[in-house]
């Protein structure tokens, strides 16, 4: 689940289990509200600081069951209930937070450690919310939620850094840029002149081949979760794959173009995730 505006990938799909749907939806307006406090509009950065504080005592107060809170009860109203309901972590959400807090500051990233630091905030908890709604709770399955959320959110950046680099938002690790001869500033200054270069793409592609092998390194939990939810993360798997392929066959051009699913991926999403139900391997995965 992409906490964007242009969603890459299912929200509460048909495919998810009615049982959980609700809850799904719930979560995502808690992100997609938090996100856009961070993000959205021309609010200075104390001001939007200060916004997620009291949306963050919005969501322990929620956790008591106390009443919604006055700014944002159509967050927080089916949030309280998703929470009382399936007994949601608070964990998670507030991972949620302090990552939308870090993109107040537009951070830099040193090295990959400083990004996957940030991706186990902003992206992982949002899988093993999910599991925890299917009652999924073995150590490998949520090692390989993680990968396949971390490898989401890599996508994410990877697709879009000529949205990214001129509002300021630098996720290209540091130490990725100089193996490549580049700095950040370097990257800024060509997404705005709307170009790449040799380097730059040499750069994307490496970057695409870490993602790639970190969806590959979770893709297996789509395989064994079952009925509607495993055929949801299949669709989910095959649209990170499919951007990447769109990049690479761009020439890892993304300073200057953008790619995005359309509806012509659809069948092809179809087809590829079916395709993988022949890898099925016997075991399943623990519930409780």
């Amino acid at each position: 689940m992409s906490v964007d505006h242009y969603e890459n990938f299912p929200v509460a799909s048909w495919l998810c289990p009615p049982a959980m749907r609700a809850a799904v939806v719930a979560v995502y307006h808690f992100a997609r509200t938090a996100d856009d406090i961070a993000d959205e509009g021309d609010a200075a950065p104390d001001v939007r600081r200060a916004a997620l504080a009291r949306y963050c005592a919005a969501l322990h107060a929620a956790a008591l069951g106390t009443p919604p809170a006055a700014d944002w009860p159509q967050v927080f109203q089916p949030l309280a209930a998703a929470i009382a309901r399936h007994r949601l972590p608070l964990a998670p959400l507030n991972d949620l937070l302090t990552a939308f807090e870090r993109d107040t500051h537009n951070p830099r990233y040193p090295d990959r450690t400083a990004l996957l630091d940030y991706c186990r905030h902003s992206a992982n908890p949002v899988g093993r919310l999910m599991l925890h709604l299917a009652g999924v709770v073995d150590a490998r399955s949520l090692a390989q939620s993680d990968a396949v959320c971390t490898a989401l959110q890599l996508i994410n950046f990877w697709q879009d850094p000529s949205r990214d680099l001129p509002r300021g938002r630098h996720y290209v690790p540091e130490a990725d840029a100089r193996r490549h001869g580049l700095t950040l500033d370097d990257l800024a200054r060509l997404a705005a002149e709307g170009r790449d270069s040799s380097a730059s793409r040499a750069l994307m592609r490496e970057l695409c081949a870490w993602a790639g092998a970190l969806m590959q390194q979770g893709a297996p939990l789509a395989l064994r979760v079952p009925g509607r939810l495993g055929w949801e993360l299949r669709l989910v798997v095959q649209g990170g794959l499919r951007i990447l392929e769109k990049i690479e066959r761009m020439q890892f051009c993304s300073l200057s173009q953008r790619p995005v699913l359309g509806p012509l991926d659809g069948p092809v999403l179809l087809w590829r995730a079916w395709r993988m139900q022949s890898a099925l391997p016997a075991a399943g995965v623990a519930t409780r």
